[in-house]
C-alpha cells in the first residue's frame, strides 16, 4: 500500500501550481487591459523565484513546513502582481467578473502577502512550531491582522488606491474611526513583522545545539532582508518621492530568503555565517543612521533654504560621507562582539601583538598563546616552516617539531609563499583562515626569526670546527716538521760536522761516503718540505685549475671521465697573461701557458686507468679541454679539495667502478660535481671530511650539495667568482 503524501509536500505541491496559473494571469490580464508586459513579467519572475527552493525541500524534507510557507512566498507575489493588472482592468472601464469586492477587500492589503508566508517561516524554522507564549500570538496575528486591515480598509471613507481610486464602495461605507483604525492595525502589522524577525535570534540563544544554531543564524541573516526592504522603501520615498526602490528590496527578499533556507536546512555548514550575519547587520545599521541623519538634516536645512534646494542635498550628503566612515567601524566593532565574540577577540589578540612586536614590548612567538586565550581553544597550534625545510615540515616558535593533533589545519601564505599552518579542533575553518590571513606577517617574522638564529648557530658552529681545523692542521705541520724535516737537517748537520772532523786524517776516499749521506739526506729533507707545502697549497695549481685536476685524476685506480667547461670565457684584454707565480716554484709558474680563449662546450677528457688503451697504449681525449680556467685562486684551491675529498671517498668507501668529475665556469661562478656509481651512504657529518669541506665550500660564499643513495653519490659545490 502507498504511504500518504505529506501535507507540507502536498501544500507545497497545490501552492506551486497556484503560483503558476497566477503568474500566467498576470501577463494575459496586461494584454487585455493594454498595458505594457514589462512590469507584469516582472512580478511573475518573481512570484516563480521560490518555488526551487521550495520544491527542492519538499523533495529532500517532506515533513518539513517550511517549504509550503516558500511556495506561499510565490503565491503571494503572483497575487499581487495578477491583482494589479485586475486593477488596470478596472481603471480602463472593464467589469472584470467579482470586481465588486475582489477590489475593496482583495486588492486594498494585498502587498501584506510579500511579507506574512516570510514572517512565519522566521518564526517556525526549524521544527515548524512557533516558540510558545509570545510566538503562538504573533503566529496568529499574522494571518489575521491582514484580513482585518482589508476588512477596515474596505468599508473606510475615502478612496482606494491607484488606479481604482474612485471605485465605488461596493461593501459599504463605516464611520471615518475606520481608517484609524486601519492604520493602526498596518502599524500592528509592522510590530507582527519585527517580533517574528526575533523569534531566530531569541531561538539561536536558548538552544544548545550547533546544528540548529546555524541554521537559525543563517534564517536570522536572511530575515535582515526585511528592515533592508523597509529601509529601501524609507530611502525611496525620502530620496526619489516613490516606492521605486522597494522593487530591488522585495527582489532581494525573494532571493535572499528562501536561498538561505535551503543552505540552513541542507548545507549548513557551508560558509562562515557569522560573519556575513556581522556584515549584513553592520551596513543594515550604517543604512538606517545614514537615513537618519540625511533626513534630520534635509528637513533642518530644507526649513531654512527651502525644501528641494541644492545647498540641501549638499549638507545632507557632506554629513552622511563625514558620518559613514567612524560609525561603520565602530559599528563594526560593537556588532562583531556581540555576535561573533571569538572572531572579535581573536582578531584583536593578532592586531595588538603586532603593534606590541613592532614597539619591542613583546614576541611573535607569544601568538599560539594569545590566540588560545582569545578562542577558547586549548588545541590551538601555530606551525611555521623552518628555514630550507620542505612544505610538510613544521616547526612551533621554539623550533620544536610540531605535528598537528586532529583538527582543522589552514596553511598561512605571505606573498605567495606558504610559511606556516594554523590549526586548531574547535574553531571554524573560515575563522581560521581569516585568523591565519591577519597573522601571515607575524608567521612570516617568526620564521625569519628563527631563520637568523639558525644562520648565526651555524656560523658560529662553523667558525669553530674552521678553528679546530686550523689548530688541528697546525699542530701537524708543527709535528711533520718537527719529525720529519727537521730531524733530517739535524742529522744532515751531525754528518757535515762528522766530516769536518774527518777532513785532516781521514783520506779523501773515506769522505765520499759521508758526502752521500749528506745529500741523500739533504734530498730527503727537500722532499718532505715539499709534501708539506703542497699540503697547504698543491703545485699543480700554478699551472692552472685543469692541470690539477689531471694530475688529481690521473693516479686514481679506476676509470675517470673528466669534463671541463668554460662557458664564460672573459674578454682577451682583460684575461691575465700568466697568473702570479708561486714563490716556491717560478720556474714552473713561467712556463705554464697563457690564457687562451675556449669555446663554450663541454669538452671532455679521459684520465686514468681508462685512459689507457690495449697493452698500456696511451688513450686519446675526445676534445683537449681548457688548459685555463679565468677564476680566482682561492676558487680554484677550494674546488681542488672538493674533488679530492670526494675522490677520496669514492676510492676508500664507495666500491664503485667509475666515476665523473666536471669542472664549469659559468656566469654564477664556479660549479665543480664529482659523480660515481657506487653504493651510496655519504653523508655531510660535522667532524668528518665531507663535514669540513662543507665548512670550507661555505666560508669562501658558495655551497655544497650531496646525494648519495643506491644510485651512487654526486657531490655539487657552488663557488661565486669575483673575475
Amino acid at each position: 500500500m502507498t504511504a500518504p503524501t505529506p501535507w507540507p509536500r502536498a501544500a507545497t505541491l497545490l501552492l506551486a501550481a497556484v503560483t503558476g496559473v497566477l503568474a500566467v494571469a498576470g501577463p494575459l490580464l496586461a494584454a487585455r487591459a493594454g498595458t505594457g508586459l514589462a512590469e507584469p513579467l516582472l512580478w511573475s519572475g518573481l512570484s516563480v523565484l521560490p518555488l526551487a527552493p521550495a520544491l527542492l525541500l519538499a523533495a529532500r524534507r517532506p515533513q518539513l513546513a517550511v517549504a509550503p510557507l516558500l511556495a506561499a512566498a510565490g503565491a503571494g507575489a503572483a497575487l499581487n502582481g495578477a491583482g494589479d493588472r485586475y486593477l488596470d482592468l478596472v481603471a480602463a472601464g472593464a467589469s472584470p467578473p467579482g470586481a465588486w469586492w475582489v477590489v475593496p477587500l482583495v486588492l486594498q492589503m494585498s502587498w501584506m502577502l510579500f511579507f506574512v508566508p516570510f514572517a512565519l517561516l522566521a518564526l517556525v524554522f526549524p521544527d515548524g512550531r512557533p516558540p510558545r507564549g509570545w510566538g503562538r500570538a504573533v503566529a496568529a496575528g499574522l494571518p489575521a491582522v491582514p484580513v482585518l486591515a482589508a476588512v477596515a480598509v474596505a468599508v473606510a471613507p475615502g478612496g482606494y488606491r491607484d488606479p481604482a481610486a474612485g471605485f465605488p464602495h461596493t461593501l459599504g461605507t463605516g464611520p471615518d474611526a475606520l481608517t484609524g483604525v486601519a492604520v493602526v492595525l498596518v502599524g500592528l502589522f509592522w510590530v507582527l513583522l519585527l517580533a517574528a524577525g526575533t523569534a531566530p535570534v531569541l531561538r539561536r540563544r536558548r538552544t544548545t545545539d550547533p546544528v540548529e544554531r546555524a541554521q537559525l543564524r543563517w534564517l536570522g541573516l536572511a530575515g535582515l532582508g526585511i528592515p533592508v526592504t523597509l529601509l529601501l522603501c524609507w530611502a525611496s520615498y525620502l530620496l526619489l518621492d516613490g516606492p521605486d526602490l522597494v522593487v530591488a528590496g522585495l527582489v532581494g527578499l525573494y532571493v535572499g530568503i528562501p536561498a538561505a533556507t535551503v543552505v540552513a536546512v541542507l548545507r549548513h555548514g557551508l560558509y562562515d555565517v557569522d560573519r556575513a550575519y556581522a556584515a549584513t547587520l553592520t551596513w543594515t545599521a550604517v543604512a538606517a543612521a545614514l537615513l537618519a541623519v540625511h533626513s534630520t538634516v534635509a528637513f533642518a536645512v530644507g526649513s531654512l533654504a527651502g525644501q528641494g534646494s541644492a545647498p540641501t542635498a549638499a549638507a545632507a550628503t557632506a554629513v552622511c560621507a563625514a558620518a559613514l566612515a567612524p560609525l561603520r567601524v565602530r559599528l563594526r566593532r560593537v556588532v562583531d562582539a556581540r555576535i561573533d565574540p571569538h572572531r572579535r577577540a581573536a582578531l584583536d589578540a593578532v592586531a595588538a601583538l603586532t603593534r606590541e612586536s613592532r614597539d619591542g614590548r613583546a614576541r611573535p612567538e607569544e601568538l599560539a598563546g594569545r590566540l588560545r586565550a582569545a578562542l577558547g581553544d586549548p588545541t590551538l597550534v601555530v606551525g611555521h616552516r623552518p628555514p630550507g625545510g620542505d612544505a610538510d615540515t613544521l616547526v612551533d616558535a621554539e623550533g620544536r617539531p610540531l605535528v598537528p593533533d586532529g583538527g582543522r589545519v589552514v596553511p598561512v601564505v605571505r606573498d605567495g609563499r606558504r610559511v606556516g599552518v594554523v590549526a586548531a579542533a574547535g574553531v571554524s575553518r573560515s575563522l581560521l583562515r581569516e585568523v591565519a590571513e591577519g597573522a601571515a606577517l607575524l608567521v612570516e617574522v617568526v620564521c625569519l626569526r628563527q631563520e637568523a638564529s639558525r644562520a648565526q648557530a651555524e656560523a658560529e658552529a662553523g667558525r669553530a670546527r674552521l678553528l679546530e681545523v686550523g689548530d688541528a692542521e697546525r699542530r701537524r705541520l708543527e709535528r711533520d716538521l718537527h719529525d720529519g724535516a727537521q730531524q733530517r737537517l739535524v742529522s744532515l748537520g751531525m754528518t757535515l760536522r762528522l766530516a769536518q772532523r774527518r777532513l785532516d786524517t781521514d783520506p779523501v776516499s773515506a769522505l765520499d761516503a759521508v758526502l752521500d749521506e749528506a745529500v741523500a739526506e739533504l734530498a730527503a729533507a727537500v722532499a718532505e718540505l715539499r709534501r708539506i707545502a703542497h699540503g697547504l697549497r698543491p703545485s699543480g695549481l700554478d699551472d692552472g685549475l685543469p692541470a690539477a685536476l689531471r694530475g688529481l685524476t690521473a693516479r686514481l685506480p679506476l676509470p675517470v671521465r673528466l669534463e671541463i667547461v668554460d662557458e664564460q670565457p672573459p674578454a682577451p684584454a682583460l684575461r691575465p697573461v700568466a697568473p702570479v707565480p708561486s714563490p716556491r716554484d717560478g720556474a714552473a709558474a713561467a712556463a705554464r701557458p697563457a690564457a687562451a680563449t675556449v669555446p663554450a662546450a663541454a669538452v671532455p677528457a679521459t684520465a686514468g686507468p681508462a685512459a689507457r688503451g690495449p697493452a698500456g697504449a696511451p688513450g686519446t681525449a675526445e676534445r683537449a679541454d681548457p688548459d685555463w680556467l679565468d677564476v680566482p685562486d682561492p676558487v680554484a684551491l677550494t674546488a681542488y679539495y672538493v674533488v679530492g675529498e670526494a675522490l677520496t671517498n669514492t676510492v676508500r668507501h664507495a666500491g664503485a667502478t667509475r666515476v665523473e668529475v666536471r669542472a664549469t665556469r659559468c656566469a654564477a661562478g664556479l660549479r665543480v660535481r664529482v659523480r660515481d656509481d657506487g653504493s651510496g651512504g655519504a653523508a655531510v657529518r660535522p667532524g668528518h671530511g665531507l663535514g669540513g669541506l662543507a665548512d670550507r665550500v661555505a666560508a669562501a660564499g658558495g655551497t655544497l650539495a650531496v646525494r648519495s643513495d643506491d644510485d651512487g653519490t654526486e657531490v655539487t659545490a657552488e663557488l661565486p667568482c669575483g673575475s
